[in-house]
């Protein structure tokens, strides 16, 4: 596997991670729209990733973001510290009393049951990330003096506005400038493209960002939304997983772009919002490989699933060389985070290993 990983000696931070962080309120088993309380979590695409190899796999991490310098701004980066991720890169936005200046975004989501699939509503307008510049980060000093071995970023992020754009491209650059691994979640979110150039203009800057990438992860969906593959084989809901035409689509993607040293392609069957089929695709260097199956795994929060996913992949590549091992990290950290609430994981690496080991669900005494 042909990516050249900087050691740990000449690196302060194993992994740094680009996009935003929010406040998630939860309403437990309950409805959005009926609750009277709710249980308030850190969550962010890119941040769950730099988190996750932290929390759970042991890797020193870091997010570079920037949030309102006010009392919701200081509760997520108190968050953030408790899941142990470096806040020393947080950039802190001057605001007002009305968030006119710029505000924190929050999203309220609900884990959905049965017949009944999960729901998001968010408030994330005028966020202090959203507005933040490529000047507002110092990326020569954080790839370049401080020494960064992977760096993580992701399509929710460059959804944001024009100067996150800018911004993602910029932090590609230097980090590539510096020989720092890149990798690039497309992770398309439709609500947000349409009110930032629709989907001409997700393909065009989804399509400039995996330029600069060496590891590429997404669904199915996101390769055909964001990089505008066409296949006749499957329908528009997404419904019908053909592996086979999925194969085809890694492979156009490592020829359009001759860059990427690594792709992961999510394969994700919802069947009801409680139960689950999950598995994953690898390509490397011209090979393909497939992750254990996970058929009818249930469901108790689906919320950051392709995150999890993302963070046993990369710390796979970064600890073995082996493709197919790497997509097995990613497949079942992806379905241990099914089984717990919040965006972010609640797993262990020894709990990853048991699952990928088939030791079993049996009560451990």
């Amino acid at each position: 596997m042909d990516l050249k990983i900087k050691s740990k000696n000449e690196c302060e931070y194993d992994m740094v991670a680009l996009g935003e962080v929010m406040l998630r309120f939860d309403p437990g088993e309950g409805r959005i729209r009926t609750a009277r309380t709710f249980r308030v979590w850190e969550g962010g695409g890119e941040y769950n990733v730099s988190r996750a190899l932290h929390k759970c796999f042991g890797l020193k991490t870091g997010i570079i973001t920037a949030i309102a310098d006010n009392e919701v701004g200081r509760l997520v980066e108190d968050l953030i510290e408790q899941g142990g991720v470096s806040t020393s890169l947080i950039v802190h936005k001057q605001t007002d009393g009305i968030g006119k200046l710029c505000r924190n975004g929050i999203n309220f989501t609900e884990r959905g049951f049965g017949i009944r699939g999960a729901l998001s509503c968010s408030d994330r307008a005028n966020t202090a990330i959203s507005q933040a510049a490529a000047e507002d980060f110092d990326f020569e000093y954080i790839f370049g003096e401080l020494g960064v071995r992977w760096f993580h970023t992701g399509g929710i992020y460059a959804a944001l506005s024009e100067e996150s754009q800018n911004t993602v491209i910029e932090a590609c650059k230097t980090a590539k400038k510096y020989g720092t691994i890149v990798s690039y979640d497309l992770n398309f979110r439709q609500s947000l493209w349409e009110t930032c150039g629709g989907i001409e203009r997700a393909r065009q800057i989804n399509r400039e960002i995996v330029r600069y990438a060496d590891v590429l992860i997404g669904s199915e969906e996101d390769f055909v939304m964001c990089l505008g593959y066409e296949t006749e084989e499957i329908d528009s809901s997404f419904k019908d997983l053909n592996v086979e035409s999925f194969k085809r689509i890694l492979l156009k993607t490592s020829s359009d772009f001759p860059n990427i040293r690594v792709i992961a392609n999510m394969l994700h069957t919802v069947k009801t919002a409680s139960v689950n089929d999950w598995k994953a695709l690898c390509w490397s260097e011209g090979n393909i490989c497939m992750s254990d199956e996970y058929n009818d795994l249930e469901v108790l929060d689906r919320v950051g699933i392709g995150d999890s996913f993302a963070a046993g992949f990369i710390y796979g590549l970064m600890t073995t060389d082996d493709p197919s091992l790497a997509v097995n990290y990613g497949a079942a950290h992806g379905a241990l985070a099914m089984t717990t609430p919040g965006d972010t994981s609640m797993a262990t690496l020894s709990e990853v290993e048991a699952v990928m080991n088939k030791s079993g669900a049996r009560v451990k005494r």
